[in-house]
């Protein structure tokens, strides 16, 4: 539940304009440290699955259940990731915008 209400927060804000640097560094930390509780919650069901087909006397519900929780962790990662990669294109963007106001105040004479 946390992660979506997360992902839901960080998504809203990506689609804001004008957002400032600081707010960018904030969102993507935010992003990141969700793609990394994603991966390890995948990580952690791809052993809990190795050990499960491992051992003989597990019921196939068991198996189940635990692919179907990858199966909906892996778009979860897959979309903070892509919503990553956007929040840094952002901030480029940003700090080039910020550069090139410098640089042309920076010419003009006084």
């Amino acid at each position: 539940m946390l992660d979506s209400t997360l992902s839901a927060r960080l998504r809203e804000h990506a689609g804001r304009e004008h957002l400032t640097e600081s707010e960018l560094r904030g969102l993507t930390e935010q992003a990141d440290g969700l793609a990394r509780s994603l991966r390890a919650q995948i990580r952690g069901s791809e052993r809990r699955l190795r050990g499960l087909t491992a051992d003989e006397t597990m019921g196939v519900t068991e198996i189940a259940d635990e692919l179907r929780r990858v199966e909906t962790l892996r778009p979860q990662l897959q979309e903070t990731e892509q919503l990553i990669d956007e929040l840094e294109e952002t901030a480029r963007a940003v700090r080039t915008a910020w550069l090139l106001h410098q640089a042309d105040a920076a010419r003009r004479p006084e």
